[in-house]
């Protein structure tokens, strides 16, 4: 949005003092002639905007001018990154600073970029948690959340199926997946993925850790996610789909994906089904998930699975036999 970027453009020359229209033009993704617009925009609402020319020239901010905007505490301009999120902000505890960072955002734009904020919170909205899922804040996020904002190593007790471990970490950031919060952090033997919900106590070390700068959170994320996906589907199931079949198993599937590639590499019959090896994550999930196409769908293997479907399909009979 224009509002944005002009709020860019002054931060940059009030960092960088004296840049040519071409070095702000590639560092916002615009042309050259929407540079020299907004630089009058900035004029007009009052900021000292100078074309200096010549080789050496370029824009500066006059008499060092300083936007109000560096106002803005560290905790509020870290809050600003997640104000899209407000469920997020509410479960970090960062709703406060969130609005505060947001009250001197608009203080210090120009009048007619005032509403901005408004027009963008009334236009854009993200819901992060699913659907008919109650939201409950794990207790010790606030306190990760602390320790990932400051370095701060820790010591937890973190609930596994065998029972309770206790463990040293140190803490990098946290995702917040389908209504989940999970921690990424280091360890003696590398990084790790933690559900916050299953944290029984978070205790603060002394001292800071120091950060390994090439540690990447998103390209660690989409890392680690893919490969989970790929350990739960542990089984295939061999399946042949009516026309009706192959449309809905995406929908019936925990994995949309692995339905994709199942039904594009599937094998046509004479009589006009696919036959097709899905992978699944139990044999027990596959049978509830793909009950739930009836007709459309006949398990052919594993057996055990096929026998499980055809006592089913007996006693469903039995019941809308009788009266």
């Amino acid at each position: 949005m224009r509002a944005a970027r002009l709020i860019r453009m002054v931060l940059l020359l009030q960092h960088r003092r004296t840049m040519t229209a071409a070095e702000i033009a590639a560092e916002l993704s615009v042309s050259e002639r929407t540079v020299t617009r907004d630089v009058a925009a900035l004029g007009q609402a009052g900021v000292p905007v100078y074309a200096e020319r010549g080789r050496s020239g370029g824009y500066r901010l006059v008499g060092g001018y300083r936007t109000g905007l560096t106002g803005i505490a560290k905790g509020e301009a870290e809050a600003l990154f997640l104000s899209g999120v407000p469920s997020a902000l509410r479960d970090l505890g960062l709703a406060d600073a969130a609005s505060a960072a947001r009250l001197k955002v608009s203080a210090a734009l120009s009048p007619e970029l005032r509403d901005a904020p408004r027009t963008v919170a009334q236009r854009f909205h993200l819901d992060a948690p699913n659907w008919w899922q109650e939201v409950e804040t794990p207790a010790f996020l606030p306190a990760l959340a602390e320790a990932v904002w400051d370095d701060l190593p820790v010591t937890v007790r973190y609930r596994r199926r065998n029972g309770e471990v206790v463990r040293e970490l140190e803490p990098y950031g946290l995702v917040l997946k389908a209504g989940v919060w999970y921690l990424a952090a280091a360890t003696g033997g590398g990084f790790r993925v933690y559900r916050v919900d299953r944290f029984g106590e978070v205790t603060a070390r002394q001292g800071r850790f120091v950060r390994d700068e090439e540690f990447d959170l998103p390209g660690f994320w989409d890392e680690r996610a893919a490969a989970f996906a790929r350990s739960v589907l542990r089984e295939q199931v061999v399946l042949r789909l009516t026309p009706a079949g192959v449309r809905n198993l995406r929908f019936v599937c925990g994995d949309r994906v692995a339905a994709d590639e199942a039904v594009a590499a599937g094998t046509r019959e004479e009589d006009g089904r696919l036959t097709v090896t899905l992978a699944v994550e139990s044999q027990e999930v596959a049978f509830g998930q793909l009950f739930a196409l009836g007709p459309e769908a006949e398990v052919c293997a594993p057996a055990p699975l096929r026998e499980r479907f055809a006592r089913a399909a007996a006693r469903m009979a039995e019941v809308y036999r009788r009266p």
